[in-house]
């Protein structure tokens, strides 16, 4: 299975504690309806999750979408606790990161219970890169969306930068797309890997206008391959935003998946990238 990184090396981050809270600045404009992908705070959500949400939320984060984890899609905590701590921060439980596996219905069942709006499958569910994988793996998302769609929740796919690969002629990415109900599969549109992928985002915004509702908002180093902070890769971020009613996107979430510093760092600087923008 192509599975996620979803253990890359981590910081001792967590160690900053509340003492760095003082130095967020209040959310601006640009960034009022910001939001984060919860793995880009991997080892602090495990280690006190209730804890980690109350310094997001100081950075004026809006939006969450979680990921799975040892301890489960919600760090330990029920979807109703993970949605109640969210709430009285201020914050919305959007979306979540999880496998179409063995435990779908479950995963399901949990999703509807948090309220989230969104179940994104974060990997590709089986190997193959070939037109006819891609094709199938199109079917079963398409059942997915039709089971979610039920419960009231909207199904949708990140991608990475394997998809962007071509096989007999065709990308593998424009094959899912191709293949998939848009009123069933709602795309979330990682930029930073579709860049480190040889692909330009808005190519995709001109060819599927509409289809892409969630980014993850992510700045690449294509030498080192990794993520870097706002304004420090190859993704042209301002111009992104700038067509972001072609794309359809509807929210956005920062994921940082490697930092200078530690997590906290790296979002303080990028919210303030992002409020210095003008678009």
């Amino acid at each position: 299975m192509l599975t996620r990184r979803y253990f890359l090396k981590t910081t001792g981050a967590f160690a900053l504690g509340s003492a760095l809270l003082p130095s967020f600045a209040a959310p601006r404009k640009a960034t009022k309806n910001a939001g984060v992908q919860l793995y880009t705070f991997r080892s602090e959500m495990l280690a006190d999750a209730r804890g980690t949400l109350k310094k997001i939320a100081a950075l004026g984060i809006k939006q969450i979408e979680s990921a799975r984890s040892d301890k489960g899609h919600y760090y330990g905590l029920t979807a109703k606790e993970m949605k109640q701590a969210c709430n009285d921060l201020g914050m919305t439980l959007r979306s979540g990161h999880v496998a179409l596996d063995g435990k779908w219905k479950q995963t399901m069942d949990e999703a509807a219970e948090s309220g989230q709006e969104y179940l994104i499958c974060s990997s590709l569910p089986t190997n193959g890169q070939t037109v006819e994988n891609y094709k199938k793996v199109a079917e079963s998302f398409n059942q997915a969306g039709e089971e979610c769609k039920k419960l009231g929740i909207k199904f949708g796919y990140h991608n990475h930068g394997y998809e962007y690969e071509s096989q007999a002629g065709q990308v593998l990415y424009d094959v899912l797309l191709d293949n998939t109900q848009a009123d069933l599969v709602y795309m979330e549109l990682d930029l930073g890997w579709v860049v480190m992928g040889g692909k330009d985002p808005l190519d995709y915004f001109n060819k599927y206008p509409g289809r892409f509702p969630l980014w993850h908002l992510k700045d690449m180093d294509l030498v080192k391959k990794h993520s870097v902070e706002f304004g420090k890769g190859s993704l042209n971020i301002k111009q992104m935003l700038a067509h972001s009613k072609q794309s359809g996107m509807k929210f956005f979430f920062i994921e940082q998946e490697e930092y200078a510093t530690g997590p906290f760092e790296s979002i303080e600087e990028n919210m303030g990238y992002l409020a210095k923008l003008k678009y």
